[in-house]
């Protein structure tokens, strides 16, 4: 019985379980109809089949399709997993769009575009039917008036127009492009240029023949832009070949030519960025063409530079002619060319001194088509790659130049932005040819030097003006000799005086080159007197000892012949005196040998002098009856000559070196040092080791003493009579007897 009832109990739960538990996945029971029922998934849940799809009910179950513009990711029509992704309507199917127009993709859908030129059949910006038909520009556009400007005639092609322009005027070859005037006088040679660079005049003339024929004014053959710009190449390799110009003008005539150049033949390349090397020159040229100004940037590079700027600077603010170019050109080997006038170069000044500039990049040209380059809107900026790889450091500086049309380096308007051992980044705000320079400042001994200077020249200047005294006054020594002394001495004062005041005093430039003047004569006056020393012993010697010269003949030769020599150097040359340091002769063009030509002469005959002396001195001297008290004057005489000829010889020699641009430092103090302690020398060899001079010095202390002495002798015996003063009288006289 127990067994029965499990039994039927069972077969309940089973009856049940066909409606309750035992209805499928996808339907669910009903209570109403007591059957299993359909179950919607779709409307459960919205977004069951993830975006850009739709769900689809079935019975028991669902599946999603993508929505029209997606496919499943596994492009799967009918699915339950995954996901539907954007078709891309314009790839596979050129022809979706038809002809002349461009296909946009959207997310699920895609548009179209008629191109540039033409227009939709029913006037649509965006469409998928229809077409696109020509547009007339030259008949329908708003600014039909100003497509080709008033020297031009407009003429429609399919897709574009084109300009047919007056004689004189050009569209550069291009479509779309109205017409410019061509000033084909800017290709006009110059007469001075030509003869100093005989390339220039080939470039010039190759230019405007090909300007006129540009513009229908000249040959009916044309160069295309490409071949056009291979012949400049060309021939600016042939020009620089035969060697470094150094002549500024000529290089400024070059870098112009090529610019200008550059303007003409950028309309008419090809394409729309152009690189051409050789031996001599690396052009990158970009070139945007459009009826609308180009935006953008502009990045240009080579291996010396590279260029940072954009389409707005390139293009300007003026009328648009329908193109922009903006070139980069890099000389290869033009930075020893311009490795000079460096006059303008402002800001690297240190400790008052002025550094010595050389070029130390690459020369680069930077061209745009825009016409106003003197002062631009944006700054361009422009890095150079260093000729050496050298860190900046308290000597070393690099500053951004650029060569200016009158043949100089100017830091007018360029500034260095950053710095490194191997690269400069300048910016400027205008545009020429550029360069980095390296300035470098001269380890600074001024200290020193001004100090052994200022104290040498004070003793050299009390000793000359005791000389100067000396021979004035002294009665037993006057003479020819004399005479001579007096003089020298009283132009190496004034030569002293006048380098201790003047000789760094290089502004302003004419006060500069009158120090100058004034030290040449003063310097070779005492030179001319040291050889008429020289000659005035050879008579005392060879003449039989007849030395008398007429102090006229002496003034004559002692002042005349210097004053000679700065007379026809300044007519010659008057800008040679003054230099940027120094007010002193100019080594530039051999300059200063108009006073060391002078001073080597003096020095050779003062030793064919001194060597005859001598020798006519040793035969007097062996002869049987000699005079020997004159013999030793005259040998006495002539040693101090001797000596006197070494230490201003000795001086000059260090002094060729010293005047140069960057001095060895041993040079400048021997220089000084000769320079300080020439007056005390003189004064020790002609006054003090003469015994003449040194018994006037004796007599002339001794009165001062004896006149001093006797005023308080004369005060004593104004004073009452006593024993005691009467002693002190007498021991006052016994004293005065003494000295």
């Amino acid at each position: 019985m127990g067994f029965g009832k499990g039994l039927l109990l069972l077969g309940l739960a089973c009856a049940l379980g066909n409606h309750v538990l035992g209805c499928r996945i996808g339907l669910s029971y009903s209570k109403t109809i007591k059957d299993c029922t359909d179950v919607d998934e779709c409307s459960e849940n919205p977004s069951r089949c993830g975006s850009h799809s739709r769900c689809i009910n079935t019975i028991g179950s669902y599946y999603c399709q993508c929505l029209h513009g997606f496919i499943h990711s596994s492009k799967y029509v009918n699915f339950t997993q995954g996901q539907c992704i954007d078709t891309n309507e314009c790839i596979g199917n050129s022809s979706i769009c038809g002809s002349h127009s461009s296909c946009i993709n959207t997310i699920g859908s895609y548009y179209c575009q008629c191109q540039h030129g033409f227009i939709h059949s029913s006037k649509k910006a965006n469409f998928t039917e229809g077409q696109c038909i020509d547009f007339n520009e030259c008949t329908d556009s708003e600014n039909k008036e100003e497509l080709c400007g008033p020297n031009g005639v407009c003429n429609n092609i399919i897709g574009s127009y084109w300009c047919n322009c007056s004689n004189g005027y050009t569209n550069y070859s291009a479509e779309r492009t109205p017409c410019s005037k061509l000033d084909c006088d800017n290709f006009r040679a110059e007469k001075k240029p030509t003869q100093l660079l005989g390339g220039l005049a080939n470039i010039m003339s190759m230019m405007r023949n090909s300007c006129l024929a540009l513009s229908g004014t000249g040959s009916k053959v044309k160069l295309d832009g490409d071949a056009l710009l291979e012949k400049l190449f060309t021939e600016t390799d042939a020009m620089l070949s035969p060697g470094t110009q150094n002549i500024d003008e000529s290089v400024s005539g070059l870098l112009t030519a090529v610019e200008k150049s550059i303007l003409f033949i950028g309309p008419q390349l090809k394409d729309n960025h152009t690189k051409m090397e050789n031996n001599k020159i690396d052009a990158q040229i970009a070139v945007q063409r459009g009826t609308t100004r180009p935006t953008g940037d502009i990045r240009l590079s080579s291996e010396y530079a590279y260029l940072d700027t954009d389409w707005t600077t390139a293009a300007g603010t003026g009328k648009y002619p329908g193109f922009a170019v903006a070139a980069l050109l890099s000389y290869k080997n033009l930075e020893s060319s311009v490795n000079r006038s460096f006059e303008m170069v402002k800001g690297a000044k240190e400790n008052g001194a002025d550094p010595s500039y050389q070029v130390f990049s690459k020369v680069v040209s930077v061209v745009v088509s825009n016409p106003s380059t003197q002062k631009l809107s944006r700054s361009v900026n422009i890095t150079f790659r260093h000729l050496e790889d050298i860190e900046e450091s308290t000597n070393v500086s690099y500053i951004c130049a650029y060569w200016t049309e009158t043949g100089a380096w100017s830091t007018d308007g360029c500034s260095k932005q950053d710095s490194n051992a191997s690269r400069t980044i300048c910016t400027c705000n205008h545009l020429s040819s550029f360069a980095v320079l390296m300035a470098l400042h001269p380890i600074e001994h001024t200290y020193g030097l001004e100090l052994v200077t200022k104290i040498g020249l004070t003793i050299s200047l009390l000793c000359l003006t005791l000389c100067i005294l000396t021979f004035k006054f002294c009665r037993s020594i006057q003479g020819t000799r004399t005479t001579i002394h007096l003089h020298l001495c009283i132009c190496l004062f004034i030569a002293d005086l006048i380098f201790l005041a003047g000789i760094s005093q290089t502004k302003p430039v004419g006060g500069c080159r009158f120090v100058a003047a004034m030290l040449h004569f003063f310097f070779l006056a005492v030179f001319t007197w040291m050889l008429l020393e020289g000659v005035q012993l050879y008579r005392m010697v060879v003449l039989v000892f007849n030395a008398t010269m007429r102090p006229l003949y002496l003034y004559a030769v002692g002042y005349g012949t210097p004053l000679f020599i700065v007379i026809i150097s300044a007519c010659v040359r008057a800008n040679g005196y003054g230099t940027k340091k120094y007010c002193w002769l100019s080594t530039d063009d051999g300059f200063v040998w108009s006073f060391f030509g002078p001073v080597c002469l003096v020095i050779f005959v003062n030793v064919f002098f001194f060597i005859i002396t001598v020798w006519k001195l040793a035969q007097k001297f062996a002869s049987l009856n000699p005079d020997l008290s004159n013999l030793h004057k005259i040998k006495a005489f002539t040693v101090t000559a001797v000596a006197q000829m070494c230490i201003l010889g000795l001086m000059w020699v260090s002094g060729v070196f010293l005047f140069q641009e960057d001095p060895p430092v041993a040079v400048s103090y021997i220089f000084t040092i000769f320079n300080s302690l020439q007056g005390a020398l003189v004064f020790i060899m002609h006054c003090l080791l003469s015994k003449q001079v040194r018994e006037e010095y004796a007599n002339f202390l001794s009165c001062i003493c004896t006149s001093q002495k006797k005023r308080y002798s004369d005060l004593s015996t104004t004073n009452p009579s006593s024993s005691q003063s009467q002693g002190s009288k007498s021991g006052q006289q016994t004293g005065e007897s003494q000295i």
